[in-house]
């Protein structure tokens, strides 16, 4: 089965892909009889959570927003699966606090690395989270991408200015450095895709041509997981393991 988000048309654009990426690490930790139980890191109003719900996962979502985890359980209602999904007001970055350690079958981490002010801190949390043999789930923003936009939108002043950013003390956490962390802890990176290679290069007006946008969306999902288109996408997934 697959996600349905309710943002794009089932099973196309970056959520379409991000909706098959999930579906099949949901049931690569599924254990026979058992509900899959789901940890939703900064996961606000449940674009991911709430679907995970609708395919059998008990999910618990960690944002410190009350009015997206309002928005969470509006839609969870509405789905029907109220009951399956807990929301927790708190903040990411103590999550050893605000849940159970070794207790998640799928971690979803999603845009939360590059904007917590400790990453190392808020990554062992979200790794002590998951259960050992459990999986996470790593979406982090490309400032790669940035500079490849900028430039091609015809701004070379401000892609050489984010260039020389990537370089400045405090630069906002890359790919290359998550999955560092990730080999650091220990954990097994199974598989990076790029989110996003070509859609936001491509003009808009080549998305209204017959097929443009569905051509758009079998050049990305090919291209996800092949370099070095991959490492030009606006954001990258990273699967990895806990052994256990």
């Amino acid at each position: 089965m697959q996600l349905d988000t309710g943002r794009e048309r089932t099973g196309t654009g970056r959520l379409g892909l991000m909706s098959r990426l999930l579906t099949d690490a949901l049931a690569g930790v599924t254990r026979a009889g058992e509900r899959p139980l789901l940890l939703d890191c900064g996961g606000g109003s449940g674009t991911y959570s709430v679907p995970l719900a609708g395919v059998g996962a008990e999910v618990t979502v960690v944002d410190i927003s009350a009015d997206a985890l309002a928005t969470l359980s509006r839609r969870a209602t509405e789905a029907g699966v109220a009951d399956l999904v807990r929301p927790v007001q708190g903040d990411v970055e103590a999550l050893g606090e605000l849940v159970e350690p070794g207790h998640f079958d799928l971690v979803l981490a999603h845009g939360i690395l590059e904007s917590v002010d400790h990453v190392e801190t808020t990554f062992a949390g979200v790794t002590a989270a998951t259960r050992p043999g459990g999986l996470i789930s790593i979406l982090v923003g490309n400032p790669v991408a940035s500079v490849v936009a900028r430039a091609l939108a015809g701004e070379p002043a401000a892609a050489l200015a984010e260039l020389r950013d990537l370089d400045a003390p405090g630069a906002r956490v890359d790919p290359d450095e998550v999955e560092q962390l990730c080999r650091q802890a220990g954990l097994v990176v199974e598989a990076r895709h790029g989110i996003g290679v070509f859609s936001d290069l491509v003009p808009g007006a080549a998305l209204d041509a017959p097929g443009g946008r569905d051509a758009l969306d079998r050049l990305d999902a090919e291209a996800a997981d092949r370099a070095p288109f991959a490492h030009l996408a606006g954001r990258v997934h990273l699967l990895v393991r806990r052994p256990g």
